[in-house]
């Protein structure tokens, strides 16, 4: 068990809480309860830090036609390809600013794609939700939910949406809440992940994200998911229905 803990708690890059850690040993056929899981975690000096606040990046001073706010807070559709959300973050390096968007599906908050480059434009977000919809293939009507970033209301994007049959829904002017679960991912991706080793160099940078990406699909356990990794949590509705 103590080769396992240290195992698992370097994946996470000294990430995971005594509850994850614990979930995870669970899953590994371990029998331990959380304060066992708190005890080995103090006799092998595993220790997380606390996280640090996601700051909202997007540019929101523009003239454009804006969507209504069709999700209005509810991010817990039925079943996956109902509603995605997106975002755009700035990522800092040793040669200068990135900006990484993405597209998550709200049902089991997988990153369902995403694109990262120097420069913060239409181009950025398109081509994550380009990623998604061709990875997905999701029936018309679904809703992607975003801010209000010219990024999203540009003529461009609309049209690159209404092209996939997506129905555009945007937050309230300085309501952070509006993509809650978004910029939580962002919060989880910068202090569990890239500020843990340094970033010297755009390229280093964009393969740490997709290392990350890869792990929070595929390994990272979520409580909201019954305690499933992402992927995992979609196979098991597509079994049940």
């Amino acid at each position: 068990m103590v080769l396992s803990s240290l195992a698992i708690f370097k994946q996470s890059r000294n990430s995971l809480g005594y509850r994850e850690l614990r979930k995870r040993l669970c899953n590994e056929g371990f029998t331990i309860s959380d304060y066992g899981t708190q005890k080995l975690m103090d006799k092998l000096g595993l220790v997380v830090t606390q996280r640090v606040a996601y700051k909202v990046t997007t540019k929101r001073k523009h003239s454009d036609a804006v969507a209504d706010n069709l999700l209005n807070q509810n991010f817990n559709p039925v079943a996956p390809n109902q509603v995605w959300a997106g975002d755009v973050t700035y990522l800092k390096t040793g040669e200068g600013w990135m900006y990484l968007a993405i597209v998550m599906d709200l049902y089991s908050r997988r990153i369902a794609g995403w694109h990262i480059d120097k420069r913060m434009t239409t181009d950025l977000v398109s081509k994550a939700m380009m990623k998604a919809y061709n990875l997905r293939q999701p029936p018309k009507g679904l809703v992607f939910h975003s801010d209000r970033g010219s990024q999203y209301t540009s003529k461009r994007y609309r049209n690159l949406l209404t092209s996939y049959g997506i129905r555009a829904s945007m937050g309230d002017v300085g309501a952070c809440w509006d993509n809650a679960v978004v910029e939580r991912f962002f919060g989880s991706l910068k202090h569990d992940w890239l500020l843990k080793v340094p970033q010297l160099t755009r390229e280093h940078m964009r393969n740490d994200v997709a290392t990350y990406m890869q792990y929070y699909n595929l390994d990272r356990l979520n409580t909201a998911n019954n305690n499933m990794s992402l992927i995992n949590y979609e196979v098991s509705f597509r079994k049940v229905s």
